[in-house]
C-alpha cells in the first residue's frame, strides 16, 4: 500500500518552550511535511508572546495550533490523537504532564545532553541532568533524539531506553548558496562590506558568545555579526562587554527571521559552542555553502569532518580568530570548505529525509503500542 493510501494518523506535538530556539524551528520545518507521509500533525504551544510569530507561521503552513496557559488543562491534549510527542525545556513538564497523557506517548529530545564546560562543571551538569530531566523521561513509552551521538549518550551514560534517532535536516532550497548578483544585493541591504562572520544563536552560556566576542578582538580586520535574543541576561552582558572593549567590528542584529538571507550574505559561520545534540545552525550554514568554524565536540564532529566540511577548533578566542583570518586570506580554501559542506548536507541531512524518517518512527511507535494491547 502506498503512503497516499494509508489512513492519516493524528499526532499531537506539545512543547513548553518559552521562546523560539532550534527545537521549535525544527517543529516548524518538519511538521508541515508530514501530511504527505500519512501523518496529520497538531501542535500545542504556550501562551507566550515570544511564540506568537511561531504560532502564526504554523497556521500559515496548515498545522492546527492550540495555545495554552497550563498544560494540566489539556486532558489528553483536548483532541483525539494516535500518538503524543512531548518536547520539553522544563524538567517539570516530564514529571507533571507526561504521566497524565494517554498512551502511546514519546519524547523527542533535542537537549544538548553533555556540556563541555571548563573547571569541572561538566560532571556537575551530568549529575543535575540525571536527577532532573532524565528521571522524568522514564515515564515515556519511547525516546527519540536527533543524532547518533545523542542516542548513544542517552543509552550508555544515562541508561535510558532510546527507540532511535531522527537526524536533523534543513530545507536545501531555502538554505542555499547565493548567486553573485543576489549576494551583492544582500550584502548591500545588510551593510556587509568586509569579510563578515555570522554568529547566530540564542544567548546562553553553552553557546559561548563570549568566546566569539573575544575572538573579534583578535581579528580587527573582520566583521562579526551576532543574531539572537539580545534582550536576554547574557545578551545584555555581551553587548555591555562589546562597549567596554570598544570593538568597532561587532554588530548585534537581535532576533531575525531572515536567516537564509543572512547566511547567503555572510562569508563564514562562527559557532564556538560548548554543547549540541545536532545543530540546526551548523546544518543551515553548511547548506548555504558557508565555511564553518566550530568547536571540536562530539556532536559537531558527527556533522563535520575536520578540514573537509569545516574547521573544528578548540574554543579559545585566539585560535578561533586565527582560523577565521586564514579563511579571509584564502578565499579559495573557504569556498572549497563551503562546497563540501553543502554536498554533505545534500547527502545526509535534507529536510525531506528527516520528515520521512520521523514519519517512520512515529508509525513504529504507534504500532508497537497497538501490538502490546
Amino acid at each position: 500500500m502506498s503512503v497516499a493510501a494509508l489512513p492519516a494518523l493524528t499526532v499531537a506535538f506539545l512543547t513548553d518552550a518559552p521562546r523560539v530556539a532550534g527545537s521549535e524551528v525544527w517543529l516548524l520545518e518538519v511538521l508541515p511535511r508530514l501530511g504527505a507521509l500519512g501523518i496529520a500533525p497538531a501542535v500545542f504551544l504556550p501562551q507566550h508572546a515570544a511564540l506568537n510569530e511561531l504560532a502564526s507561521r504554523f497556521g500559515a503552513a496548515g498545522v492546527p495550533t492550540t495555545r495554552y496557559s497550563d498544560p494540566a488543562h489539556l486532558p489528553d491534549l483536548t483532541r483525539p490523537s494516535a500518538l503524543r510527542v512531548v518536547q520539553a525545556w522544563d524538567a517539570g513538564t516530564y514529571t507533571r504532564v507526561l504521566p497524565a497523557l494517554a498512551q502511546p506517548k514519546v519524547v523527542m529530545i533535542h537537549d544538548q545532553l553533555d556540556y563541555h564546560y571548563p573547571l569541572g562543571l561538566r560532571p556537575w551538569y551530568r549529575t543535575v541532568y540525571r536527577h532532573t530531566k532524565s528521571r522524568g523521561l522514564r515515564g515515556a513509552d519511547g525516546l527519540l533524539t536527533v543524532s547518533a551521538w545523542g542516542q548513544a549518550f542517552l543509552s550508555e551514560q544515562l541508561g535510558l531506553p532510546v527507540a532511535g534517532y531522527v537526524p536533523n535536516g534543513v530545507d536545501t532550497q531555502r538554505y542555499r548558496p547565493a548567486t553573485p548578483d543576489e549576494r551583492a544585493i544582500l550584502r548591500a541591504e545588510f551593510g556587509f562590506t568586509r569579510f563578515t562572520v555570522l554568529v547566530p544563536g540564542r544567548f546562553a552560556p553553552e553557546k559561548n558568545q563570549l568566546a566569539a566576542l573575544r575572538a573579534a578582538r583578535h581579528a580587527p580586520g573582520l566583521d562579526f555579526v551576532f543574531v539572537g535574543d539580545m534582550d536576554s541576561p547574557l545578551g545584555s552582558v555581551v553587548t555591555r562587554l562589546q562597549r567596554t572593549l570598544r570593538l568597532k567590528n561587532v554588530r548585534f542584529l537581535g532576533r531575525r527571521w531572515e536567516m537564509p538571507e543572512l547566511y547567503r550574505a555572510s562569508d563564514a559561520l562562527l559557532q564556538p559552542t560548548l554543547a549540541e545534540n545536532q545543530s540546526l545552525v551548523t546544518l543551515e550554514a553548511m547548506a548555504s555553502g558557508l565555511p564553518v568554524v566550530t568547536t571540536d565536540i562530539p556532536a559537531q564532529a558527527e556533522l563535520i569532518e575536520q578540514g573537509v566540511h569545516g574547521l573544528l577548533i578548540s574554543p579559545q578566542p585566539p585560535l578561533l580568530a586565527l582560523a577565521l583570518r586564514r579563511l579571509a586570506d584564502h578565499p579559495d580554501r573557504a569556498q572549497q570548505l563551503g562546497a563540501a559542506a553543502r554536498a554533505r548536507v545534500l547527502e545526509r541531512h535534507t529536510l525531506e529525509a528527516t520528515a520521512q524518517r520521523l514519519a517512520e518512527v512515529l508509525r513504529g511507535a504507534i504500532s508497537a503500542e497497538t501490538n502490546l494491547h
